[in-house]
């Protein structure tokens, strides 16, 4: 039996990657931004060797690191949540998804109100919590729903759950996923329902994404294909619509994230949990918070010795992020375009580079990987784990 848990810690970045200054991300670091803040504390990462990775600078690594550790390169066009876990999935993006800075054209949303029945407000670039400071009152006098986007390929609709029921909103949401396709076929359509009265308007947890199905064969195919159990947890199931997918859990929070990912490492199974804990992005990056992102990795790091202490014999713990969010990048509030980092930990593995042949174990060493040239590494090593071959991106990393 042989399984990997894939924990990606949304938008945790760790530089500005060579071209970020074609996306307007120059001098970006997240890590970096969050390391300043006092309340930043992540011992158990700095042991797997988070700080020896290439390009960490402002702290000193460790002698020994206990994991392989990485610096990853996004290949794919963009910095979008759905681009970059595609890619962590072993699919690169070679076009960018399509971005609405200036709004949406009125033929799409003539079309959207028509089949909603609802006019709409706002469409244009907005943060998600502005966005309802502004129009939440007016959208409460005339039920128009709130519309709006960002940097990223996203088609966001809020409105207020005393206004538009949820199911009401999710419906709302499949109706505009069915109109943007081709040309206007956004990475995501986003349900953003809030609550509370007129100057303290608060979002919930009743955030949905509908996403544009993948644009090829990813690693969650293949497993799947093969008869491997492929569990995703949090908004995995939102961001590939669903596809190779054996079941999947939601999540309410990272502390919520934590806990059913160590109710899984309970469970027998062989084949892939593949974790997202969102908040880093959601609730601190997008909102410039610094000392909130650092309390939220705190407690991540926290927690992270329960995880490690539940695995098995050739279980893979692979931790790594989707893109970055610079909570100090105070020009926006929008992904940026950085490096991501790789840790690979396991306690025993089989000696071979295939965890499923049982061959005698051995004790999982540290390596440094470099700086690698694509998030799709991350596919390829699954895949040959599980001793599976796909047309897939990436090169697998070798664990020998």
């Amino acid at each position: 039996m042989s399984r990997i848990f894939l924990i990606v810690l949304d938008s945790m970045g760790i530089g500005a990657m060579e071209d970020a200054a074609a996306y307007g991300d120059s001098g970006t670091n997240t890590l970096k931004s969050v390391y300043g803040s006092p309340y930043f504390h992540m011992p158990n990462m700095k042991e797997l060797g988070l700080f020896n990775i290439d390009g960490i600078d402002y702290t000193e690594g460790v002698d020994k690191p206990r994991a392989y550790f990485a610096r990853l390169t996004e290949a794919s066009a963009g910095k979008d949540t759905t681009v970059g876990h595609w890619e962590i999935a072993g699919l690169i993006s070679r076009q960018p998804l399509p971005t609405f800075p200036n709004g949406f054209p009125e033929e799409v949303l003539t079309v959207f109100c028509e089949q909603t029945g609802r006019g709409y407000l706002c469409n244009r670039t907005y943060s998600g919590t502005d966005v309802i400071r502004d129009y939440g009152d007016e959208h409460a006098a005339s039920g128009k729903l709130i519309v709006y986007t960002s940097a990223d390929s996203v088609f966001q609709i809020a409105a207020h759950e005393d206004i538009v029921p949820l199911e009401e909103l999710y419906r709302y949401c499949e109706i505009a996923r069915n109109i943007l396709s081709g040309e206007y076929g956004v990475g995501r359509v986003i349900a953003r329902p809030f609550t509370g009265t007129s100057g303290a308007y608060q979002r919930t947890s009743g955030r949905h994404d509908y996403s544009l199905p993948p644009q090829g064969t990813t690693m969650l195919d293949i497993l799947k294909e093969a008869g491997l159990d492929v569990f995703g947890i949090g908004k995995i199931k939102d961001i590939f619509a669903g596809r190779g997918l054996t079941g999947y859990e939601y999540t309410g929070s990272n502390s919520d994230g934590i806990e059913k990912t160590l109710a899984y490492l309970k469970k027998d199974f062989t084949g892939l949990c593949f974790i997202n804990l969102v908040d880093f992005d959601m609730l601190y990056g997008h909102r410039n918070d610094i000392d909130g992102y650092a309390k939220a990795l705190a407690y991540f790091d926290e927690r992270l010795p329960e995880l490690i202490a539940q695995l098995r014999d050739n279980d893979l713990l692979m931790i790594t992020a989707d893109h970055g969010c610079d909570p100090g990048f105070l020009e926006s509030t929008d992904h940026t375009r950085e490096y991501v980092p790789l840790l690979l930990f396991a306690t025993n593995i089989a000696h071979s580079n295939n965890g499923a042949n049982k061959s005698e174990k051995t004790r999982f060493g540290a390596r440094n990987l470099g700086t690698r040239s694509s998030f799709a590494d991350i596919a390829a090593t699954i895949l040959d784990y599980f001793g599976l071959d796909g047309n897939i991106d990436g090169k697998r990393i070798d664990l020998d």
